[in-house]
């Protein structure tokens, strides 16, 4: 095509994904044009095209970015390898008013790892309705191309990074690329995907590098750099599009943060999509090392003294750097790096980390640096496999709790009764010295809020658990037992003389009032008569509270019968005679 004519638009090529580790790229990628387009070349287009991927066995893929291009508006749904794609970021650029031409990106990232090595197929990508006027200006063209970025652990470590967007020259097409992190140029190379190169064209076409003439021959000779060729695989018939790789480690320093790219072309039009960088890069190196650590008795917190180490780096390690604590593959705590860390240098700290209920005695801590608990990195290091260490560490394990007999008590009332807790541990043979009583295991394993007068105790509940602690070094041993109430038989006396002396003024019948609290007392006199009903809340004071007379007097001297139904379960109405006396 000719002519020296100004875009009327276009999207600047910046950063798009950065990649820092043992990275490289390749790509594929075809064209749509049966033959270089001109002024005098056929006008036709096909709809789609192949092309193959060869990655060697080492080699993984970690992304795959789908770049596709055309003349007119745009056909942003197309297919691969028969399923649909459809364009996630789109760009555009124009001649003019007429010629206008369009570019798309997708990630397949997934359908390129689940197919591996294979022939793929561009497929509906349909442009054959919109050629017939770009041809008379030789502008009519549509190629596809896959950057397959993957990674290989017999690589150096390289920062990778892909630009995109799309810019066109002539005359003169200059892009600055930032982001760049020049720690060592040997064998730093760039790569570009190209649109509407012509390899028949090339009028004052160059293409430099921070102000340096770049070439490769023979696919990309200086005066030609975009030519229809695919660097990759040689292939030179790739018709009005490139996939271009050059090496740059004489044309890019160390310390380098940016590079300029420059194009210039006295006829030919070219579209700039995508830039590739990869440069070595020096990295920090994460270690660790458990130095120490503190159990305690019955406890299963682990105080952990760590060291964070910078060896081997040709970097700081940054501050922040997170750092996960496991237990059998389970996350049981987290921390990181407060300082950034210089190389060869380290740093020291303390975690206190909890292990479940059910772990053994015998545990393995494993400690793993540049980990945020999902067992994933978030700065890349000289050396991805040395993070990680081990410590072995006993806890101190308590005995079983041992389950005593309940220690009975006679209900005083409101189900309180008084009791020596020692009566609990005889036969044990337990130093008594040695031992404290606790209302909870909590309040035992902190040794807080122990029971002050244990031989003299009133329980607060029914039952109520005791919890006992014995001293044996290095740790203790648990014992419980449960404090319950019984109905003890009540102490009925043989009389009584309300006579206000304040000495057996009343029916006294010890262990039943407020005990047996369902209780009814009948009385009765000599002659079979009912004279007094008590219960819980009315006892007999020597009063007559039945019968039509003498209600309300009290009782002649004499021997009364009484009827005692305690409502228990457990026992049976009580008979007897008691003696009223003034």
């Amino acid at each position: 095509m000719f002519g020296v004519i100004t875009p009327l638009f276009a999207q600047d090529v910046t950063l798009f994904q950065q990649f820092n580790g043992r990275y490289d790229y390749t790509a594929i990628g075809n064209t749509l044009n049966t033959a270089e387009n001109g002024t005098g070349g056929v006008c036709t287009i096909l709809t789609s095209s192949s092309a193959d991927l060869n990655l060697n066995t080492n080699q993984t893929v970690v992304a795959a970015y789908l770049y596709w291009a055309g003349s007119g508006n745009g056909d942003f749904d197309i297919a691969l390898n028969g399923t649909p794609v459809t364009a996630e970021r789109t760009f555009n650029d124009a001649l003019d008013a007429t010629r206008v031409f369009f570019a798309a990106f997708a990630d397949v990232t997934d359908i390129i790892t689940s197919q591996g090595n294979t022939t793929y197929t561009i497929s509906d990508f349909d442009l054959s309705s919109i050629i017939a006027p770009y041809c008379p200006s030789g502008t009519n063209f549509g190629g596809w191309a896959i950057t397959v970025i993957y990674e290989d652990a017999s690589l150096p470590l390289n920062q990778l990074n892909v630009y995109d967007g799309l810019q066109s020259v002539p005359t003169f097409l200059s892009i600055t690329l930032d982001n760049l992190n020049v720690l060592d140029n040997e064998d730093a190379k760039i790569g570009f995907i190209a649109w509407e190169g012509d390899s028949a064209l090339a009028v004052n076409e160059q293409l430099t590098i921070n102000g340096n003439v770049i070439s490769n021959a023979p696919l990309n000779p200086a005066n030609n750099a975009f030519n229809g060729t695919n660097t990759f695989t040689g292939a030179s018939d790739l018709y009005n599009m490139d996939i271009d790789v050059y090496n740059i480690q004489n044309n890019i320093n160390i310390g380098d943060t940016s590079a300029t790219i420059a194009l210039t072309s006295g006829q030919d039009y070219v579209m700039i999509n995508n830039i590739i960088t990869v440069l070595n890069s020096q990295l920090p190196d994460a270690t660790i090392s458990i130095d120490d650590y503190i159990v305690n008795c019955g406890d299963n917190s682990i105080e952990l003294f760590y060291k964070v180490y910078n060896n081997n780096s040709t970097d700081v390690l940054p501050a922040n750097i997170p750092i996960a604590f496991y237990l059998d593959g389970i996350l049981i705590g987290q921390s990181q790096t407060v300082n950034a860390i210089a190389i060869d240098g380290n740093e020291s700290n303390t975690i206190s980390v909890t292990v479940p209920d059910d772990a053994d005695a015998n545990l393995t801590i494993v400690a793993i640096v540049d980990d945020d608990g999902t067992m994933n990195g978030t700065v890349t290091e000289t050396n991805e496999d040395n993070n990680i260490t081990f410590e072995d560490i006993e806890l101190l394990v308590i005995p079983d709790i041992i389950v005593l007999p309940n220690l009975i008590g006679c209900n005083e009332g409101f189900e309180i009764s008084t009791y020596n807790l020692y009566d609990a541990l005889e036969g044990q043979n337990l130093n008594e010295d040695a031992i404290t009583f606790y209302h909870s295991l909590d309040d035992l394993e902190t040794t807080s809020s122990s029971i002050l007068i244990p031989n003299d105790y009133n329980n607060t509940s029914n039952p109520e658990t005791i919890y006992v602690r014995l001293a044996s070094p290095p740790c203790y041993e648990i014992y419980q037992f449960d404090l319950t109430i019984e109905n003890c038989p009540p102490y009925i006396p043989d009389g009584f003389s309300p006579n206000a002396d304040t000495l057996n003024d009343w029916f006294n019948i010890q262990g039943l009032y407020d005990i047996f609290t369902e209780h009814r007392l009948e009385i009765y006199n000599r002659y079979g008569e009912i004279i007094f009903e008590g219960n819980n809340h009315k006892p007999w004071y020597g009063k007559v509270n039945r019968g039509l007379n003498n209600h309300g007097n009290i009782a002649p001297v004499g021997t009364y019968y009484y009827i005692l139904n305690l409502n228990d379960p457990n026992y049976k109405p009580i008979i007897g005679w008691v003696y009223l006396n003034y």
